[in-house]
């Protein structure tokens, strides 16, 4: 007889609106250095909702994390609704913030959230039908790709900096040759493909160079944050009292996944899942339409990278991704009023 899955799995959903002058205003304390993109609002949020009821009705409740303003769609009966206030899980030595690093950090603070659940943003849609299983195991162990990929700055202020702090952590307390040979088939597997011959190629490396982050849901363990944060409670701690993000020295939740991998708590899963888009121009917005429009992927990530001034030029941009969205997703689900 089959083993069945029966806890339950929760998505947390950050969202911020970014045209709230309330906001904006209290945004503009912290300083003026606000980057457009951070929190550019696409005005796509119910379609991420579209997409969970349709493709993922096994999910049991959804977490919206907002400052305090609300999507004026939002159905606040649904009972799979919970809504999050930065105060109500965040501590108040951190509040007020505007970092997501912050947001992430603390999740495991979030009251009633499930043992097992995925952390989603506002640019993550299911664009097929979807299991519990596509996430975690049928023993509860969070889905991931164990494969090893350099971290290569640009430049010193960038997200790569935040991976390069983070994986100095897991070599502190992680040995890799131990990591890998004792978990050797959850490192080389045939669901990588050939994503198996970098683990091969850094196989004799002495440390981790990096690990693959594909910028797609991600599946935890809430007992995860409670044992990093005993672990490492000063790095985290400093990285929360920023009240935006610090590419030179914060973390994110990319420490709890790549915590899970080190000690073995995961499962295998192909990386074809899904994949992220670096939206900037037309193209690359046409390829990421044409990617939602294949069968095999169960997520996509619409990442706003757009670099044009042009506000015409942004709508059409937009317009080419919400009228594909509108396609997949065009009936009206229960989150909405």
């Amino acid at each position: 007889m089959k083993k069945e899955i029966d806890f339950k799995v929760d998505i947390v959903l950050p969202w911020v609106n970014p045209q709230d002058p309330e906001w904006f205003e209290e945004r503009k304390k912290i300083g003026d250095d606000i980057i457009v993109s951070d929190y550019r609002d696409w005005g796509l949020l119910k379609y991420v909702f579209r997409s969970i009821e349709k493709y993922a009705l096994w999910v049991n409740k959804v977490y919206l994390i907002t400052w305090g303003h609300l999507p004026s769609f939002l159905n606040l009966d649904n009972e799979k609704l919970v809504i999050v206030n930065h105060k109500d899980y965040i501590p108040e030595k951190y509040l007020p913030t505007f970092s997501s690093h912050v947001l992430e950090l603390n999740m495991h603070r979030i009251k009633g959230l499930s043992e097992h659940f995925i952390y989603f943003n506002d640019d993550l849609f299911f664009v097929n039908p979807t299991k519990k299983t596509d996430f975690f195991s049928k023993d509860g162990l969070p889905l991931d790709s164990a494969i090893i990929n350099p971290v290569a700055p640009a430049r010193y202020d960038t997200i790569c900096n935040v991976m390069v702090n983070m994986i100095g952590i897991i070599n502190e307390h992680f040995n890799k040759r131990n990591v890998m040979y004792k978990n050797i088939f959850k490192w080389y597997n045939y669901k990588y493909g050939v994503y198996n011959f970098l683990n091969l190629m850094f196989a004799p490396w002495g440390k981790f160079p990096g690990l693959l982050q594909q910028h797609l849901p991600a599946s935890f363990l809430k007992s995860t944050f409670t044992k990093v944060w005993e672990q490492e409670n000063q790095i985290l701690d400093m990285t929360c009292t920023h009240k935006i993000r610090n590419f030179k020295t914060d973390v994110n939740q990319y420490l709890m996944k790549e915590w899970q991998i080190a000690e073995g708590n995961f499962a295998p899963r192909s990386t074809k899942i899904g994949d992220r888009f670096l939206i900037e121009t037309k193209d690359d917005a046409n390829k990421a339409v044409k990617y939602m429009k294949k069968s095999f992927p169960k997520v996509v990530c619409l990442n706003d990278h757009l670099k044009s001034n042009d506000e015409k030029e942004i709508n059409e941009i937009i317009d080419i991704l919400k009228n594909t969205l509108e396609e997949k997703l065009n009936e009206k689900s229960e989150f909405e009023i």
